[in-house]
């Protein structure tokens, strides 16, 4: 029997994939009013344990207070929640 079919198959791991940290909206309400918001003050606040390859804002939940989002990514709901709160929104490569 050839040796490739003698050895267990294993899963498959990527060398290439990027880890990206996912944040909801409804989170971002713990911050102050027009707080700048970036991966630095999300690590400070306890909100991320570590900044990966990319911080992405997901859209669950509501925001109240208006901020200015510095993020590598964002999803179109979220951007859309924040900016009608009266925040913006900034994507940092």
């Amino acid at each position: 029997m050839p040796l490739s079919r003698r050895l267990p198959k294993r899963g498959f791991r990527n060398l290439f994939r990027k880890e990206v940290i996912a944040v909801n909206v409804e989170n971002l309400n713990r911050f102050e009013q027009n707080a700048v918001v970036d991966a630095e003050l999300l690590l400070k606040s306890g909100l991320i344990k570590k900044t990966g390859d990319a911080i992405k804002i997901l859209g669950k939940g509501e925001i109240k207070v208006p901020l200015t989002v510095k993020v590598d990514m964002i999803s179109k709901g979220a951007k859309e929640k924040i900016e009608a709160a009266g925040g913006s929104v900034v994507e940092v490569e």
